[in-house]
């Protein structure tokens, strides 16, 4: 019985720091990358450019990895979790407990960048929180299709971009074709989330994670911009949430059928021929 209880808080205790650190990983992607749409937007076009965001979440991107990446894999990413335990690689306890982490660190980063920027809001508003018209503030906070841009293209959109982060990622880190040295990693899945951000932003403003667009959007029901937030542009919002997880599964299976299924089980990379080899001199 005391073995048994033993085992049961050490897999919790487990849990609890992995979400922790899916937590403070996705708090640093999401403060960087909403801090810079919000001095983009508030600065009028004087600092910063749209370049600007696609670099900071790049940046914040890269960093959240380093913190993370050594507790939990630095998923940080609602999309990547899911995906993950239907493959069976973790299991649906630490599945909840990472988008618990996720969604922590996305909540709260909304909320440091709305207190940050605060005075800057307002004055920009006039006092009115709205999420369209030509004083919105709601966008520097969650994603909003573009004007011209219908829900069906919109989906496609985030569903598309999904895709080519996912498979970007199993490019950077298959261990089994031709991965990354591990210390480049998340300088790379940086830099492939700036490439998103550059080709695949116009339409939505590149979600590409539910993690990273619905608990700041609940942020902004509850802070002053109302259920607006969700009724909007045709109740936009359940499309970067579901999208990115459909385009992450099917990321997966197009990598799976034109790559890994093609890999023997115990196929050896150069990279570890190379490693191996300098380990025998």
């Amino acid at each position: 019985m005391l073995e048994k209880t033993k085992k049961v808080f050490r897999i919790r205790n487990t849990a609890i720091r992995k979400m922790l650190a899916e937590a403070l990983g996705t708090f640093i992607v999401m403060v960087f990358g909403l801090s810079s749409v919000a001095q983009v937007v508030l600065g009028k076009g004087n600092s910063g450019q749209y370049l600007s965001i696609n670099i900071a979440f790049g940046i914040g991107v890269t960093l959240g990895i380093y913190a993370a990446g050594g507790v939990s894999g630095a998923h940080l990413n609602a999309a990547v979790t899911i995906t993950q335990c239907v493959l069976g690689n973790i299991s649906w306890t630490t599945l909840v407990a990472y988008i618990i982490g996720q969604f922590l660190g996305s909540f709260m980063a909304a909320a440091t960048v709305f207190a940050l920027y605060y005075d800057a809001i307002y004055d920009y508003s006039n006092g009115t929180l709205t999420v369209s018209g030509p004083t919105a503030t709601a966008m520097i906070f969650s994603t909003y299709p573009a004007a011209n841009v219908s829900l069906q293209g919109a989906f496609f959109t985030e569903f598309t971009a999904t895709v080519m982060l996912i498979l970007g990622v199993l490019v950077i880190h298959d261990e089994k074709n031709n991965a990354a040295i591990k210390g480049a990693q998340p300088m790379l899945t940086g830099i492939l989330v700036l490439g998103i951000g550059l080709g695949m932003g116009l339409n939505t403003g590149y979600a590409i994670n539910p993690s990273r667009d619905l608990p700041p959007r609940i942020f902004t029901a509850i802070a002053g911009w109302g259920t607006a937030v969700f009724t909007d542009d045709h109740s936009w919002w359940w499309v970067p949430v579901s999208a990115p997880v459909l385009g992450s599964l099917f990321g997966v299976f197009i990598y799976k059928l034109c790559i890994d299924f093609h890999n023997e089980p115990n196929h050896e990379t150069e990279h570890e021929k190379e490693q191996a080899g300098m380990e025998t001199s």
